[in-house]
């Protein structure tokens, strides 16, 4: 039987999301090919049929995993003044929910560990994904009137990835919560954020 080119794009499609969610699940190391295929419902075989070799798949995945992370920001920032938008993603950023949903995360809080190991092309990727992240970022801090919005974005968007993974790794929760809890006040207070309305 032969498909249009539309079936065959939702087809791909289905499996770059599969991917993203593996990769998020249980790393990029980790994921199987015939795993993704079987998940999105599809044999093995018709791999090819969609993607030259896995590392293209991983490139893909990150960029969905990216496409998924900068609609949110721009989600939770529509219609919003400069810097409410951005506290409102500092507090989704620096919350339990996003500790706690590896399936929802951030890629670079889930994925910046296994960067060294990965194919170039795929780092390129996730370089790529992270400078479009960092750029919406960097919109609303110039909206906001903040000197070098572009050096800023970097430093915000680093301190968060990191207050995330630190929380991460911490047995103890009341302790990984109040790393959370201390990097919000401590970016809400530098960068005069609004407290938003929906706080965690």
């Amino acid at each position: 039987m032969r498909y249009d080119a539309e079936h065959k794009q939702r087809t791909r499609a289905r499996v770059v999301k599969e991917a993203a969610a593996a990769i998020r699940a249980e790393g990029p190391d980790r994921i199987g090919v015939a795993a993704i295929m079987g998940r999105a419902g599809l044999t093995h075989g018709g791999f090819y049929a969609h993607f030259s070799s896995k590392d293209a798949l991983l490139v893909a995945a990150i960029g969905e995993m990216f496409d998924t992370a900068c609609a949110y920001f721009e989600e939770l920032s529509a219609g919003k003044p400069p810097g409410e938008g951005l506290a409102a993603y500092v507090a989704f950023y620096l919350s339990r929910y996003h500790r706690d949903h590896r399936e929802e995360s951030c890629p670079i809080a889930t994925m910046a560990a296994d960067l060294p190991r990965l194919a170039p092309e795929a780092r390129v990727a996730f370089e790529q994904g992270a400078a479009r992240l960092t750029t919406l970022i960097a919109g609303q801090l110039e909206g906001m009137g903040r000197p070098e919005p572009g050096i800023a974005a970097v430093s915000l968007l680093s301190e968060m990835v990191g207050a995330v993974v630190l929380a991460r790794s911490i047995a103890d929760p009341e302790h990984s919560t109040a790393i959370l809890r201390a990097s919000r006040q401590s970016i809400r207070e530098r960068l005069k954020l609004p407290l938003p309305a929906k706080d965690a």
